[in-house]
């Protein structure tokens, strides 16, 4: 396998075999990202309290990094495909680096937003960076049932991480500060730098003459952008004052150019060829729709602060079942590929996430009833989520060409990255909204009886409804399973 997909006349390349320095290293990458920048789901009032911003904003920082991180990850995994997936590895730890110590010193004042604002992106197109060369060196330097471990332990990374985040980030908060976190994140990503080192340059033969598609790069960037500007901000300025209308011409205008220039391009920044396969496209667009549900958390953790006076820690201590969910049950998500194929631990996993997001939305009882509901809800998400992962990414990557394996692991880590930043900003958007001027949801309370404090029952009202769109992400992930993924053991 590696003779395939590593540089001509690299012998020592192709004699290389992938080991658990090199595995760890790369998982110390990924969780920089899942675990580290993640925490801004819980710790987001705290932060906006301590740097003086606005809500509006806050969301924004929240949701930029995975913005930032789809916009470029397909980029990044053609370049490391061309250039070399260690290399383009290396470049993503340091920037990782740059952008947690930026945010660690963030000041207060006028220039807290755009240090915010530009550590967070950087953090994005670190992550863009690693995700996409990780996965194809898994792919590259690992085979058979080994590679299916080394995709386990790699989705502990990923969804392990996005399951400790919550708990990490509200011990840290309570006990160093956040700003610590983001020290921490640096220090994380110096020893996945060196924990990588001496790996074989891994890349494929390609034209030396192929351009990059500049022209899809910049009207796919222009156009997520844009989109991420009319969600967040829309409710704030105003859904037709001039400058949302003009964000939201922009994002049609771009759209349309993005898919002109990318039939033109010899090239393709997104090669929509891989999408003839519809084992990848489904396994693609349930991935994009699971990771939306990101926006549960937000939701979910912000209501028990806001609405129910918990702090930080108190919040991510509910998150304690997921996280030990998903790290116990992601290798049971392999042993169920192995047994069934991926369609039915992805329609599982479907079924336990969406039961938990059922179980998280009576806003309606008492706290002490809701903090049980919450923590049997956390614990199925990771098990549903652990279930899901393994599976899903197997799919995609067992029918990507190995000449196709870094654009490819990024259209699917796009997927990822942009579900989890438009699932968060919509959530975030609606809940922001709907807790600040409730009128179009009083109907609510004329079906549910809100028990207990009646001071904040437009937060809970607010909670129902974000937590409903998460919902139907889960329903839209299952539809796209049933439709694309065959039954059975053979993909």
């Amino acid at each position: 396998m590696s003779t395939v997909a590593a540089s001509a006349g690299n012998s020592q390349a192709v004699a290389f075999k992938g080991n658990d320095k090199l595995l760890f290293g790369m998982i110390m990458g990924v969780i920089a990202f899942w675990l580290f920048a993640q925490t801004t789901l819980n710790i987001a009032p705290d932060m906006q309290k301590d740097l003086g911003i606005e809500a509006n904003l806050m969301n924004i920082a929240v949701a930029i990094t995975s913005l930032f991180s789809g916009m470029f990850i397909v980029v990044m995994g053609g370049l490391a495909d061309r250039i070399g997936r260690v290399r383009i590895m290396n470049l993503g730890f340091i920037l990782s680096i740059v952008g947690a110590l930026m945010i660690a010193l963030t000041p207060t004042g006028a220039m807290s937003t755009p240090f915010l604002m530009l550590g967070r992106a950087i953090q994005g197109v670190s992550a863009a960076c690693i995700m996409p060369a990780s996965l194809a060196l898994v792919k590259t330097y690992w085979d058979g049932a080994e590679r299916q471990r080394a995709v386990s332990m790699w989705s502990i990374g990923s969804w392990g991480g996005s399951g400790l985040c919550a708990l990490f980030g509200g011990l840290m908060t309570q006990n160093f500060g956040w700003r610590s976190i983001f020290f921490a994140c640096a220090a994380v990503s110096v020893l996945g730098m060196l924990m990588i080192r001496g790996t074989p340059e891994s890349k494929v033969d390609s034209d030396g003459n192929a351009t990059l598609d500049l022209a899809g790069i910049v009207t796919f960037m222009v156009g997520m952008v844009g989109l991420q500007i009319v969600i967040t901000q829309g409710n704030k300025l105003g859904w037709t004052s001039p400058f949302i209308l003009t964000a939201a011409a922009l994002t049609v205008v771009a759209g349309v150019l993005f898919f002109m220039a990318e039939g033109k391009a010899g090239k393709p920044f997104i090669d929509f060829k891989l999408f003839d396969n519809k084992i990848f496209t489904g396994a693609t667009i349930s991935n994009f729709m699971l990771n939306g549900v990101a926006g549960m958390l937000i939701v979910s953790l912000q209501l028990v602060q806001l609405g129910g006076n918990m702090n930080a820690q108190q919040a991510g201590m509910l998150t304690l079942g997921y996280a030990i969910a998903i790290i116990a049950f992601i290798r049971v998500g392999e042993k169920l590929l192995q047994r069934f194929g991926s369609r039915k631990p992805m329609m599982w996993g479907c079924l336990i996430t969406g039961l938990s997001i059922i179980l998280l939305m009576p806003t309606n009882l008492m706290l002490g009833d809701y903090k049980v509901l919450a923590v049997i809800a956390y614990i199925l998400f990771g098990i549903g989520l652990a279930f899901y992962a393994t599976p899903s990414t197997d799919a995609a990557l067992s029918n990507l060409p190995a000449a196709q394996a870094g654009s490819g692991s990024g259209i699917y880590k796009m997927a990822s990255s942009l579900g989890g930043a438009f699932g968060v900003a919509i959530s975030a958007a609606i809940f922001t909204a709907l807790r600040a001027n409730n009128d179009s949801i009083h109907w609510l309370e004329g079906v549910i009886t809100f028990v207990g404090r009646q001071d904040n029952v437009a937060i809970r009202e607010a909670a129902i409804i974000a937590l409903g769109f998460n919902l139907l992400m889960v329903v839209f992930a299952m539809i796209s399973i049933m439709l694309t993924i065959p039954k059975g053991k053979k993909a």
